[in-house]
């Protein structure tokens, strides 16, 4: 499997970590913003783009700066505070995913209220969890 794939799959199990009562779903760009949150909320994680990578030489190594998108919706303002300090205490606990990448950090997240037809308005924020990996080929 390569690396890309593992940091991904961790990112969304530190997600479903972080907010035990959301459900969790990623790596599928198709996902629409639900009609209805549950009451444990929701996190979308998204596949991203880990850019163009630095190389050094000697030994080849390819170095990621790969931004995670994430979309995390809640039923209001306070629960979605709180999984956002809950989302940072993981992350905090855990950078380096398992020894799977050097370094893992959250951007600041863009909030929003989200409203869908015949739906209750729900709050969102968008932000993005930067992995910073190293691989010794392009396609891993």
């Amino acid at each position: 499997m390569s690396r890309r794939l593992e940091v991904l799959r961790a990112v969304i199990a530190l997600v479903a970590t972080a907010l035990p009562a959301a459900e969790v779903v990623g790596l599928d760009e198709r996902e629409d913003l639900p009609t209805r949150v549950r009451a444990g909320g929701r996190a979308i994680v998204r596949a991203g783009d880990p850019g163009e990578p630095s190389i050094d030489l000697s030994p080849l190594t390819y170095n990621w700066t790969h931004r995670i998108p994430l979309e995390i919706l809640m039923s209001d303002e306070d629960t979605l505070d709180a999984a956002l300090e809950a989302l940072d205490g993981a992350i905090d606990s855990d950078r380096q995913l398992g020894g799977l990448c050097e370094w893992l950090e959250a951007e600041a997240p863009a909030t929003q209220n989200v409203r869908a037809e015949n739906a209750a308005g729900v709050r969102g924020a968008g932000l993005s969890l930067v992995a910073i990996y190293a691989t010794s080929s392009p396609l891993t």
